[in-house]
Protein backbone atom coordinates (compact mmCIF):
# COMPACT_ATOMS: atom_id res chain seq x y z
CA UNK A 1 0.00 0.00 0.00
CA UNK A 2 0.82 3.59 -1.02
CA UNK A 3 1.88 6.35 1.41
CA UNK A 4 -1.19 8.49 1.77
CA UNK A 5 0.50 11.67 3.31
CA UNK A 6 4.25 12.62 2.58
CA UNK A 7 6.56 11.80 4.96
CA UNK A 8 8.52 13.94 7.23
CA UNK A 9 11.61 14.29 5.94
CA UNK A 10 10.35 15.04 2.52
CA UNK A 11 8.58 17.93 4.44
CA UNK A 12 11.73 19.18 6.62
CA UNK A 13 13.70 19.21 3.63
CA UNK A 14 11.43 21.48 1.57
CA UNK A 15 11.39 24.01 4.49
CA UNK A 16 14.85 24.39 4.56
CA UNK A 17 16.60 27.83 2.95
CA UNK A 18 18.82 27.61 0.04
CA UNK A 19 22.19 28.50 2.63
CA UNK A 20 20.45 25.14 5.22
CA UNK A 21 20.90 22.80 2.00
CA UNK A 22 23.90 23.54 0.84
CA UNK A 23 25.53 23.87 4.55
CA UNK A 24 23.91 20.51 5.59
CA UNK A 25 25.02 18.94 1.95
CA UNK A 26 28.72 19.44 2.42
CA UNK A 27 29.87 17.62 5.48
CA UNK A 28 26.97 14.77 4.13
CA UNK A 29 28.47 14.11 1.09
CA UNK A 30 32.48 14.23 2.67
CA UNK A 31 31.04 11.17 4.69
CA UNK A 32 29.09 9.58 2.03
CA UNK A 33 32.41 9.19 -0.19
CA UNK A 34 34.38 7.28 2.05
CA UNK A 35 37.47 6.86 -0.64
CA UNK A 36 37.69 5.79 -4.50
CA UNK A 37 33.80 5.66 -5.29
CA UNK A 38 32.35 1.84 -5.80
CA UNK A 39 28.54 3.93 -6.82
CA UNK A 40 28.23 6.59 -9.09
CA UNK A 41 24.81 8.48 -9.05
CA UNK A 42 24.22 10.51 -11.88
CA UNK A 43 21.68 13.26 -12.20
CA UNK A 44 21.32 15.22 -15.54
CA UNK A 45 20.26 18.86 -14.88
CA UNK A 46 18.58 21.13 -17.10
CA UNK A 47 17.44 24.36 -15.67
CA UNK A 48 17.11 22.91 -12.34
CA UNK A 49 17.66 25.59 -9.97
CA UNK A 50 15.02 25.61 -7.45
CA UNK A 51 15.21 21.89 -7.19
CA UNK A 52 18.71 20.35 -7.55
CA UNK A 53 19.74 21.06 -3.81
CA UNK A 54 16.18 18.68 -3.02
CA UNK A 55 18.34 15.71 -4.60
CA UNK A 56 21.66 16.31 -3.72
CA UNK A 57 20.96 17.05 0.14
CA UNK A 58 18.93 13.90 0.40
CA UNK A 59 21.52 11.51 -1.67
CA UNK A 60 24.50 13.13 0.15
CA UNK A 61 22.57 12.01 3.51
CA UNK A 62 22.00 8.32 2.33
CA UNK A 63 23.24 5.36 4.93
CA UNK A 64 25.06 3.18 3.01
CA UNK A 65 28.29 0.69 2.93
CA UNK A 66 29.41 1.61 -0.09
CA UNK A 67 31.71 4.45 -1.00
CA UNK A 68 29.51 6.94 -3.42
CA UNK A 69 30.20 10.27 -5.83
CA UNK A 70 27.41 12.16 -7.17
CA UNK A 71 28.06 13.66 -10.59
CA UNK A 72 25.60 16.01 -11.58
CA UNK A 73 25.87 17.04 -15.57
CA UNK A 74 24.66 20.54 -16.39
CA UNK A 75 22.68 20.16 -19.40
CA UNK A 76 22.76 23.98 -21.17
CA UNK A 77 21.52 25.10 -18.47
CA UNK A 78 20.82 28.96 -18.61
CA UNK A 79 20.06 29.79 -14.81
CA UNK A 80 22.13 28.60 -11.69
CA UNK A 81 21.53 25.06 -12.20
CA UNK A 82 25.85 23.92 -11.80
CA UNK A 83 27.10 27.00 -9.64
CA UNK A 84 24.38 25.74 -7.10
CA UNK A 85 25.36 22.24 -7.95
CA UNK A 86 29.11 22.93 -7.19
CA UNK A 87 28.32 24.59 -3.95
CA UNK A 88 27.63 21.17 -1.79
CA UNK A 89 31.16 19.80 -3.39
CA UNK A 90 29.65 17.09 -5.65
CA UNK A 91 31.17 16.99 -9.12
CA UNK A 92 29.16 18.84 -12.02
CA UNK A 93 30.29 18.42 -15.59
CA UNK A 94 29.13 20.36 -18.53
CA UNK A 95 27.00 18.25 -21.57
CA UNK A 96 26.59 20.77 -24.19
CA UNK A 97 24.71 18.34 -26.37
CA UNK A 98 21.38 18.60 -25.50
CA UNK A 99 19.51 15.85 -24.45
CA UNK A 100 18.80 13.57 -21.32
CA UNK A 101 20.80 10.27 -23.11
CA UNK A 102 23.72 12.83 -23.92
CA UNK A 103 23.47 13.91 -20.61
CA UNK A 104 23.16 10.58 -18.65
CA UNK A 105 26.15 9.21 -21.05
CA UNK A 106 27.97 12.22 -20.18
CA UNK A 107 27.76 11.61 -16.60
CA UNK A 108 27.99 7.38 -17.33
CA UNK A 109 31.54 7.92 -18.93
CA UNK A 110 32.55 10.68 -16.16
CA UNK A 111 32.09 8.01 -13.19
CA UNK A 112 34.25 6.14 -11.91
CA UNK A 113 32.00 3.76 -9.95
CA UNK A 114 31.29 -0.16 -10.70
CA UNK A 115 27.81 0.58 -10.42
CA UNK A 116 26.09 3.58 -11.63
CA UNK A 117 22.65 4.94 -10.45
CA UNK A 118 20.41 7.20 -12.07
CA UNK A 119 18.66 9.95 -10.33
CA UNK A 120 16.62 13.04 -11.21
CA UNK A 121 17.24 16.65 -10.44
CA UNK A 122 13.67 17.32 -9.65
CA UNK A 123 13.31 14.15 -7.05
CA UNK A 124 14.20 13.72 -3.28
CA UNK A 125 15.26 9.80 -1.83
CA UNK A 126 15.04 8.11 1.04
CA UNK A 127 18.12 7.80 3.38
CA UNK A 128 18.53 3.19 2.54
CA UNK A 129 17.95 4.52 -1.22
CA UNK A 130 21.33 3.80 -2.25
CA UNK A 131 21.84 0.82 -0.17
CA UNK A 132 18.75 -0.89 -0.97
CA UNK A 133 18.98 -0.28 -5.08
CA UNK A 134 22.68 -2.06 -5.01
CA UNK A 135 22.97 -4.68 -2.54
CA UNK A 136 20.99 -6.68 -4.86
CA UNK A 137 23.24 -6.13 -7.80
CA UNK A 138 26.62 -6.92 -5.30
CA UNK A 139 24.42 -9.57 -4.02
CA UNK A 140 23.14 -11.28 -7.42
CA UNK A 141 25.30 -11.31 -10.72
CA UNK A 142 22.00 -12.64 -12.25
CA UNK A 143 20.57 -9.14 -12.17
CA UNK A 144 21.45 -6.98 -14.88
CA UNK A 145 19.27 -3.53 -13.47
CA UNK A 146 17.88 -3.12 -9.86
CA UNK A 147 14.70 -0.34 -10.63
CA UNK A 148 12.91 1.56 -7.63
CA UNK A 149 9.10 3.18 -7.58
CA UNK A 150 8.43 6.70 -6.83
CA UNK A 151 5.67 8.61 -5.49
CA UNK A 152 4.10 12.28 -5.70
CA UNK A 153 4.80 15.41 -4.02
CA UNK A 154 1.40 17.16 -3.97
CA UNK A 155 0.89 20.43 -5.26
CA UNK A 156 -1.88 22.95 -4.78
CA UNK A 157 -3.75 22.02 -7.70
CA UNK A 158 -3.03 18.68 -7.12
CA UNK A 159 -3.82 16.77 -3.10
CA UNK A 160 -1.63 13.49 -2.05
CA UNK A 161 -5.31 11.90 -2.05
CA UNK A 162 -5.56 12.12 -5.78
CA UNK A 163 -1.51 10.75 -5.82
CA UNK A 164 -2.51 8.07 -2.88
CA UNK A 165 -5.12 6.41 -5.69
CA UNK A 166 -3.63 6.98 -8.90
CA UNK A 167 -0.23 5.36 -7.33
CA UNK A 168 -2.32 2.18 -6.30
CA UNK A 169 -4.12 1.33 -9.34
CA UNK A 170 -0.68 2.35 -11.45
CA UNK A 171 1.19 -0.48 -9.36
CA UNK A 172 -1.49 -2.78 -9.93
CA UNK A 173 -0.60 -2.35 -14.13
CA UNK A 174 2.78 -2.32 -12.85
CA UNK A 175 2.18 -6.40 -11.13
CA UNK A 176 0.70 -7.27 -15.00
CA UNK A 177 3.53 -5.80 -17.08
CA UNK A 178 6.07 -7.49 -14.68
CA UNK A 179 4.11 -10.76 -15.01
CA UNK A 180 2.69 -11.14 -18.20
CA UNK A 181 3.51 -7.76 -20.83
CA UNK A 182 7.33 -5.95 -20.52
CA UNK A 183 8.66 -5.54 -17.26
CA UNK A 184 10.76 -2.82 -18.75
CA UNK A 185 7.91 -0.12 -18.60
CA UNK A 186 8.36 0.10 -15.24
CA UNK A 187 11.77 0.65 -14.97
CA UNK A 188 12.20 4.89 -14.70
CA UNK A 189 15.22 7.36 -14.53
CA UNK A 190 14.83 8.58 -11.45
CA UNK A 191 15.93 4.99 -9.51
CA UNK A 192 17.83 2.83 -11.07
CA UNK A 193 20.87 0.90 -11.00
CA UNK A 194 23.07 -1.29 -13.06
CA UNK A 195 26.53 -1.98 -13.93
CA UNK A 196 28.78 0.73 -16.02
CA UNK A 197 30.60 -1.67 -18.07
CA UNK A 198 27.75 -3.60 -18.75
CA UNK A 199 26.22 -0.41 -19.43
CA UNK A 200 28.78 0.63 -22.15
CA UNK A 201 28.73 -2.39 -23.89
CA UNK A 202 25.03 -2.10 -25.33
CA UNK A 203 25.99 1.49 -26.38
CA UNK A 204 25.14 2.95 -22.99
CA UNK A 205 21.37 5.10 -23.24
CA UNK A 206 21.46 5.11 -26.85
CA UNK A 207 18.32 3.90 -28.28
CA UNK A 208 15.88 3.76 -31.50
CA UNK A 209 13.68 7.19 -32.33
CA UNK A 210 10.83 7.34 -30.74
CA UNK A 211 11.66 5.17 -27.35
CA UNK A 212 12.80 6.07 -23.65
CA UNK A 213 16.18 5.67 -22.84
CA UNK A 214 15.78 4.31 -19.16
CA UNK A 215 13.24 1.40 -20.29
CA UNK A 216 15.43 1.17 -23.45
CA UNK A 217 18.78 0.26 -21.44
CA UNK A 218 17.13 -2.15 -19.30
CA UNK A 219 15.95 -4.55 -22.61
CA UNK A 220 19.47 -3.88 -24.22
CA UNK A 221 21.00 -5.59 -20.66
CA UNK A 222 18.47 -8.19 -20.41
CA UNK A 223 17.99 -9.41 -23.89
CA UNK A 224 22.42 -9.04 -24.15
CA UNK A 225 22.15 -11.59 -21.07
CA UNK A 226 23.10 -9.93 -18.37
CA UNK A 227 20.45 -10.81 -16.35
CA UNK A 228 16.54 -10.41 -15.29
CA UNK A 229 15.40 -7.28 -14.03
CA UNK A 230 15.41 -6.74 -10.43
CA UNK A 231 12.20 -4.96 -9.00
CA UNK A 232 13.10 -3.20 -5.42
CA UNK A 233 9.21 -3.12 -3.49
CA UNK A 234 10.73 -2.22 -0.10
CA UNK A 235 9.43 1.66 1.02
CA UNK A 236 12.93 2.12 2.24
CA UNK A 237 13.44 3.14 -1.47
CA UNK A 238 10.50 4.79 -2.44
CA UNK A 239 11.63 8.15 -4.43
CA UNK A 240 9.40 11.55 -4.12
CA UNK A 241 8.98 13.35 -6.73
CA UNK A 242 7.37 16.64 -8.78
CA UNK A 243 4.37 15.81 -11.07
CA UNK A 244 5.31 17.68 -14.38
CA UNK A 245 6.02 14.87 -16.34
CA UNK A 246 2.50 13.89 -15.74
CA UNK A 247 1.24 17.38 -16.53
CA UNK A 248 2.82 17.49 -19.33
CA UNK A 249 1.17 14.42 -20.71
CA UNK A 250 -2.22 15.57 -20.26
CA UNK A 251 -2.64 15.24 -16.44
CA UNK A 252 -2.91 12.32 -13.47
CA UNK A 253 -6.00 10.30 -14.89
CA UNK A 254 -5.31 10.23 -18.24
CA UNK A 255 -2.09 8.73 -17.97
CA UNK A 256 -3.40 6.51 -15.73
CA UNK A 257 -6.17 5.60 -18.64
CA UNK A 258 -2.89 5.10 -20.78
CA UNK A 259 -1.39 2.48 -18.61
CA UNK A 260 -4.43 0.62 -18.64
CA UNK A 261 -4.84 0.52 -22.18
CA UNK A 262 -0.92 -0.46 -22.15
CA UNK A 263 -1.65 -3.40 -20.45
CA UNK A 264 -4.44 -4.52 -21.93
CA UNK A 265 -3.53 -3.92 -25.41
CA UNK A 266 0.24 -3.51 -24.83
CA UNK A 267 2.53 -0.81 -23.83
CA UNK A 268 3.41 2.16 -26.41
CA UNK A 269 7.64 1.74 -26.32
CA UNK A 270 7.58 5.61 -25.96
CA UNK A 271 6.33 6.12 -22.65
CA UNK A 272 9.55 3.73 -21.46
CA UNK A 273 10.86 7.12 -19.96
CA UNK A 274 8.03 9.08 -18.04
CA UNK A 275 7.22 9.42 -14.64
CA UNK A 276 3.60 8.22 -14.30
Amino acid sequence: MRPSSVPAYVTKLLQYSTAEKVMLAIPAYQSLQKGAPLVSVVIPAYNEEQTILNSVLSISQNITVYPVEIIVVNNNSTDRTEEVAKSTGVTCITETKKGVTAARTAGLMAAKGKYIINADADSIYPVNWIQELISPLEKDDNIALAYGRFAFIPDQSTSRFSYFLYENMADVMRVIHRKFKEEAVNVYGCSSAFRKEQCISVDCYEHPPGTGEDGWLALKLRNKGFGRLHYVATMKALVWTVDRHLQEDGGLWKALFMRVKGAIFGHDPSKYHVKG
